[in-house]
Order: structure tokens, then sequence, then C-alpha cells
């Protein structure tokens, strides 16, 4: 059977946040076609003088993003997970699909999925795969076929290595924008008692469900909900208020409209975890926290990417 490839066109000064929000669909990495500065950066990488007439041509005001999606997954709920988080940016965007022969593809990419540390502690490990931990190590296991979001980007190993010094025994936690739900698992994993996932794609909170109960975690500890936050007054009421730690990794643009949400949601004195954020947009998102009395006390930086930590 054939593969789709989705192929996701935005401006190129987006293909950063857009690709990050492609991240999340597949474990497996995604193919990125950017030739906004061709011009300036080739031949400081190939030592050339001559560009070929072909790459010449192509449009270097936007970026295409391949995603692909394996025989047995739905390209349309792959789709309109995409569409959803795009808008939210909101990043104009076009999507085409095409088919691709599956030949080794189908199965290729899962010898370059293994067990990955995400934190000091914490570890995700494939359901395929066998990991004996070492000691002081949490492991959860996520079957990525199903997941948006699997540990492998920047922005949840950041993330996630803040939950680890964040999180204490018992808390409760909010997870905005849970995708795959890794990060509520993690959380659990840590000693938080209870996590509520709130995603606005229903997929993504069927898989968060999934990974929790793959992992241990029943309703009693883990309550997905899909929903919008900042406009949604009564998912606001029905959450309520008092949790111990809101963790965010979702785009710099979200945080920035969640922000004034963290308040109504989070006890006095309790902190927050956000990523996802690239650095341009730093400052951007450190404003919003501060705005909502929310002081800042960690950030960290990896390859182009931040995390932000902060108590109210």
């Amino acid at each position: 059977m054939d593969w789709t490839d989705v192929q996701i066109t935005v401006p190129a000064k987006d293909v950063d946040t857009a690709s990050a929000i492609a991240q999340m669909v597949v474990p497996y990495g995604i193919y990125i076609e950017d030739y906004s500065d061709l011009v300036e950066e080739a031949p400081k990488i190939a030592h050339i003088d001559l560009i070929d007439e072909d790459l010449l041509a192509r449009n270097r005001d936007n970026a295409i993003i391949h995603i692909y999606i394996s025989p047995e997954q739905s390209p349309t709920e792959a789709i309109a997970y995409l569409t959803a988080r795009l808008d939210q940016e909101p990043i104009p965007y076009i999507v085409d699909t095409s088919a691709v022969k599956e030949e080794e593809w189908a199965t290729a990419w899962k010898d370059y999925y293994h067990p990955t540390k995400i934190g000091r502690r914490l570890v995700v490990c494939p359901t395929w795969e066998e990991y004996t931990p070492g000691e002081g190590e949490l492991v959860m296991h996520l079957d990525p076929g199903m997941a948006f979001g699997t540990g492998t980007h920047h922005t949840t190993r950041l993330c996630a290595g803040m939950l680890e010094e964040a999180v204490t025994p018992g808390c409760r936690v909010l997870d905005m924008g849970t995708g795959s739900g890794i990060l509520s698992i993690a959380a659990l994993l840590l000693g938080a008692g209870e996590a509520v996932g709130v995603d606005i794609d229903p997929v993504a909170v069927r898989t968060a469900r999934e990974n929790a109960v793959l992992n241990g975690f029943g309703p009693e500890r883990f309550t997905p909900v899909c929903g919008e936050l900042v406009h949604d007054k009564g998912l606001a009421r029905r959450l309520g208020s008092g949790f111990d730690l809101i963790a965010a990794n979702i785009v710099a643009d979200v945080i920035i409209a969640l922000a004034p949400t963290f308040p109504r949601h989070l006890r006095p004195g309790g902190r927050v975890v956000c990523s996802g954020i690239i650095l341009p947009r730093k400052v951007e998102v450190l404003t919003a926290l501060k705005a909502q009395g929310i002081t800042v006390t960690q950030v960290e930086e990896r390859d182009g990417w931040c995390a932000i930590g902060g108590t109210l």
C-alpha cells in the first residue's frame, strides 16, 4: 500500500513555527523544502559560484513541509490536527497530498526511533522496544504511530527537564495543548497526583487517553479534555482553579494568548512551564507572562528554542 505525503506550504518566515507543529504529528521526522536563503548560503556551504538554474527557479518566498502518513493511519486526522494548529497561530498555509510508494518506508523509520532520554530521569520508549531503566530512571511507553509528540523534539525535552524540577508529590497539573499526553504522563511518573490534558483536537485527546492507559494511568489520575481555553469560558469554569502547575508546550502565539488564563487556573505560588518558543519570540512570551504577575525563574535554550519557567 502507498503512504500519503502531506505537503504544507507556508511563508518561509513562518517555517520554524510550522515545522514545530508538523513535528508533533509524526515521530519519524519531517522533510522541509526551504530555498529562502539559497543565494546567500549555498556558496558558503558548497564553495561554489554557480547555482543550478532549477534551484534558482524555486519559490524562495514559501517553504514546503512534508510529512508522511502510513497506510494504517488516517491522513484526514493528521491534516485536521495540522490545520487547527496553524489556524490558531495564525499562519497562512496550503495543504496538498500525494501518494508515495511504501517499499521499506513503513518500517525503516523504526530503526531510528529507540528509547530516548528526555530529561535527567525521564525516558521515552517505543512499545516495540525493550528497555531496562537505570537507577532513578522513569520510563514512559508510547506508540508513536498514534502519538502527536514523542519526546524527540527539543521543545519537549526542554519542557520535560523543567518538569523534573517543578513537579511535587501529589500536585495537580494542567497540561495545555496535551498532544500525545507525553507531559501529563511525565508529570504523573514524577509523582503528580492528577493531570488534566486539554487539546483543541479530538484525535489528540483520544491519543493522550490511550497513551495514559498504556502507562497505567486511568481516569482517576488522567483526564483528557477537548476544548479551547482562551474563549471557552464554560470550559474554564469546569476546570476551575487550584492547579499547582501548568505545562504549555505549544507555540509562542498560543502561549501569549493563553497567558491571561494562567492566574485563573493556578493557585497562588503555583508554577508555569512553557516551551515550544523559538528564540526570536522569547521576549514577547516573557513580557506576556510578567504581565500576568508571573515571576520568571528559569529560561533554558537549546538549538534555537527556549523554555520558560515561572511562579505566580
